[in-house]
């Protein structure tokens, strides 16, 4: 019936009829804005992610330095001050800028062209020119573009696996609302374009995979944290410092060098150190089949509490495998076996089941008269062969045809075990046809033959999987689309103890507290929607827990972007590929475990960092205020600064490189002021009377003409000041005090390696050798290497020192040796703690 309106223009909310829009219709339409229009692209532009990278709040403090060294030609100084922070900045930049261009090419609807009634007749189209109201014809192999009811004319079978992870094709008869990004697999007819663009299902789904989100990890907090108070320390010692710099009249360069120092203590290296430890673990996960996508997942694995994994096609193969064959009529188990082996290889549309059937059953193909596909809508598939009629169908469709006995109690058996149960029977009356006169498919008399069960192929390694998660303390939980039975069922044949499986529409309505107690107490959840898995994963994270969230259909998507680590399956939808975290590329739920391993040898290895950085920031900071208060002079200069590269960059990149997957320390921070800060006391101390003692008797022999003309002549070249000029003895003073300074420091700092990695217990104080020889021979290497450079005058004119000197070596080498011992003794008896009261704090006897 035609019931279009007549007359240039409609109302908006007329319902047109099969004959469509006209094309003037059409066109006004999509200029007013109710076209079908795809979502745009994510709403972080390149131009904002650059300049939030670029001109953070650490960069501008240390760009501003960097400009007024530049300025007074201090290029080293500058170099040194600003190189860390742009290389963050670049390396941030690079990261987001990748993960915006994959948000916005995520595509849930193909771009092919679809046919709309336009002046009565069919005519092609893109989809975005498909406008509300427009009438789309619906035919197999169509996907459905706009969401909106089946018209009256035909009934159609679609599939919604894309959508809802629900595997059966859908019979939609007219009135039933056909949603975008699902396909027709049967049937045809036309559609009424409701909602169109951001308002239909597929771009709704789009819009919300496109959503920037990513969670900072626990030691990306933590850095922070520690980042954030040394800033906040160094800007009270900054304002105390330049203030006595301008009471005693310091210059501008000596004023901008101090305050580039000053900046150099807050540990900028540490995000450095983090980037590169990412993007090497995310290398060697790529080669375990964890392909890493946001860099500091690699990190946020290992801190996974609970696995939440869709069914099919993550635990599941996608294939179906036969459970068993159970004869129901006068034919032996191997008679019943070659009878519906050779159905399955007679089909002539091949689907799961009858692929599954034909690979674990005998058979040889008949020659077939007539062929009764199978459908959705039917629930049973037919042969008129030669030698009868055959059927295979749903126990509950073919029971009021089946004779004898009835299959009750056998199907349910099998059923409450979630396995998939047909029925295979037989015609009574063998010259039955399978269609009625006018064609359509009809069921006959029937005799039962056997009882078929099936079940989802488990991949070859997911029990082994599970089962190491669960040994590591990971709860799994299955989250699917599927009905509640099978996937308890299937979950069980993992190993999980299944427990109740709790039903969707059971989870409506409950408010969060309620469902956060059956969320908790549950594994397996069927006849779950794209909302509430993402529902679900945060309710997990709203009781603390950590998520990870596994899945390979569009589905799954919003689940995995509200989840802290986001899984997809390489054979997956390009979508949840495109917005998870890690992608397996072998399909294999086997490789999160070795990503989870390379997790926690990062973590560990950059707790370790961590304490061999923020040791060296408070003696630094330690030294600065206690030689300022002496009236010293200046302790560093920002090219002595550059050793830190030696003394910090180079080893802590070796031994996040060698660290070991052990568990994460929750207790870091705690663990991080236990040993740095009787390192930076102890180390500072000492750094300090070296300093003090080479200062002044630099400063009473320059004075007192008592120092060798060669000694004298050595000092006006490191220093750029002839002996005549007022100033020269207290510049040589010190700089020869800093060379003092940053050599015990330097060797101070190698040693302190061996504390953290002791090659044998006479560095056992703070902990247990572990076996690894290799943080030793790194020591060796710096020492040596360090040793060498203050021989050679490329290096000491670099880091603003002088030649190695033997009045150095004579106090520097003693020093050592006293820090040491009393290093040791403040690890050993634990010093800090009893001085602090830690154990009667902490309850510990």
């Amino acid at each position: 019936m035609d019931v279009r309106e007549t007359g240039s223009e409609r109302d908006a909310h007329s319902v047109p009829g099969p004959t469509g829009l006209t094309q003037r219709e059409a066109e006004t339409r999509h200029r007013r804005g109710e076209g079908n229009v795809a979502v745009g692209a994510s709403s972080r532009s390149y131009a904002r992610i650059v300049r939030t990278n670029v001109f953070s709040f650490f960069n501008m403090i240390l760009f501003v330095i960097g400009a007024a060294l530049l300025a007074l030609g201090r290029y080293n100084d500058a170099l040194t001050s600003v190189g860390l922070g742009l290389v963050n900045a670049a390396i941030s930049a690079v990261q987001e800028i990748r993960a915006k261009r994959k948000l916005d090419r995520l595509q849930l609807l193909s771009r092919g062209h679809v046919t709309v009634l336009r002046d009565g007749r069919g005519v092609e189209v893109t989809p975005e020119r498909v406008v509300r109201d427009d009438v789309v014809q619906v035919r197999p192999g169509d996907q459905v573009v706009v969401d909106g009811p089946l018209l009256d004319g035909g009934a159609v079978e679609v599939d919604e696996s894309l959508l809802t992870g629900e595997a059966e094709p859908l019979l939609k008869k007219p009135g039933d609302d056909l949603l975008s990004g699902s396909f027709c697999v049967g049937g045809a007819g036309y559609q009424l374009a409701r909602d169109v663009g951001a308002a239909s299902y597929a771009n709704r789904l789009t819009a919300d995979a496109r959503r920037v989100s990513a969670d900072v990890t626990p030691l990306q907090r933590r850095i922070d944290f520690v980042v954030r108070l040394v800033m906040l320390l160094v800007a009270l010692m900054s304002v105390t410092i330049l203030a006595q710099a301008a009471l005693e009249g310091f210059t501008l360069v000596r004023v901008v060098q101090t305050t580039a120092v000053l900046s150099g203590l807050v540990p900028y290296g540490l995000f450095f150190l983090v980037a590169v430890a990412y993007t090497v673990g995310a290398a060697k996960s790529a080669g375990d089949g964890a392909l890493v996508q946001q860099v500091n997942a690699v990190e946020s694995v290992s801190h996974v509490y609970v696995v939440c994994t869709d069914k099919t096609g993550t635990l599941t193969t996608g294939r179906l495998t036969l459970a068993g064959v159970q004869p129901v009529g006068p034919l032996d188990t191997g008679a019943v076996e070659r009878l519906v082996g050779s159905m399955a290889r007679s089909t002539a549309a091949a689907n799961l089941t009858t692929s599954a059937l034909a690979a674990a059953l005998p058979g040889t193909a008949w020659e077939v008269r007539d062929e009764v596909p199978f459908s959705s809508s039917l629930r049973w598939s037919g042969l008129h062969t030669d030698d009868g009629v055959y059927v295979l169908g749903a126990p509950d469709t073919l029971a009021p045809h089946l004779s004898g006995t009835p299959l009750t109690d056998t199907v349910t058996a099998l059923t409450s075990q979630g396995l998939r149960v047909l029925v295979v029977a037989r015609a009574a009356d063998p010259g039955t046809p399978l269609r009625d006169p006018d064609g359509r498919p009809l069921l006959p008399a029937l005799d039962p033959v056997a009882v078929v069960s099936l079940t989802d192929e488990l991949r070859p390694d997911v029990s082994e999987a599970i089962a190491r998660l669960t040994a590591d303390g990971i709860g799994v939980k299955v989250v699917s689309g599927d009905d509640p039975r099978t996937v308890a069922a299937l979950a069980r044949q993992t190993g999980l103890d299944v427990g109740v499986p709790i039903a969707g529409p059971d989870l409506d309505g409950l408010p969060d507290g309620e469902l956060d107690r059956v969320v908790a107490g549950t594994t397996v959840f069927g006849r779950i929607a794209p909302e509430q898995k993402e529902r679900l994963v945060g309710s997990l994270r709203r009781q603390g827990r950590y998520v990870a969230m596994i899945g390979d259909g569009v589905n799954d998507a919003r689940a995995l972007k509200r989840a802290q680590v986001g899984v997809a399956m390489r054979s997956g939808s390009a979508v949840t590929r495109d917005v998870a975290d890690i992608v397996l590329t072998d399909d294999s739920l086997a490789a999160l475990v070795p990503a989870q391993h390379q997790g926690r040898r990062i973590i560990n290895g950059i707790g370790t960092s961590m304490q061999v950085f923020l040791a060296r920031v408070g003696t630094q900071g330690l030294v600065i205020l206690a030689v300022t208060m002496l009236g010293l002079g200046f302790p560093y200069s920002p090219a002595n600064v550059g050793l830190t590269l030696l003394t910090v960059g180079v080893p802590t990149l070796f031994l996040t490189m060698w660290a070991r997957p052990v568990p994460p320390d929750p207790q870091l921070l705690a663990s991080l002021g236990r040993f740095v800060v009787p390192a930076a006391v102890i180390t500072a101390a000492a750094g300090v009377g070296l300093y003090a003692y080479h200062y002044t008797t630099l400063l009473a022999g320059f004075s007192d003409s008592v120092i060798p003309d060669f000694v004298v002549t050595d000092f006006e070249r490191y220093t750029g000041v002839s002996s005549g000029d007022v100033g020269f003895a207290e510049a040589a003073a010190t700089i020869g005090a800093q060379t003092a300074l940053s050599t015990f420091v330097s060797y101070a700092a190698f040693l302190l390696i061996l504390f953290l990695k002791p090659p044998s217990r006479l560095f056992s104080s703070w902990t247990r050798p572990d076996g690894d020889k290799r943080p030793a021979l790194l020591v060796a290497g710096l020492v040596a290497a360090f040793s060498g450079g203050l021989f050679a005058s490329p290096f000491t004119d670099y880091f603003g020192l002088t030649h190695a000197a033997d009045p150095v070596f004579r106090t520097v080498l003693p020093a050592l040796v006293l820090w040491f011992a009393v290093l040791s003794a403040a690890y050993r008896f634990r010093l800090l703690d009893r001085v602090l009261g830690l154990a009667k704090l902490s309850g510990r006897s």
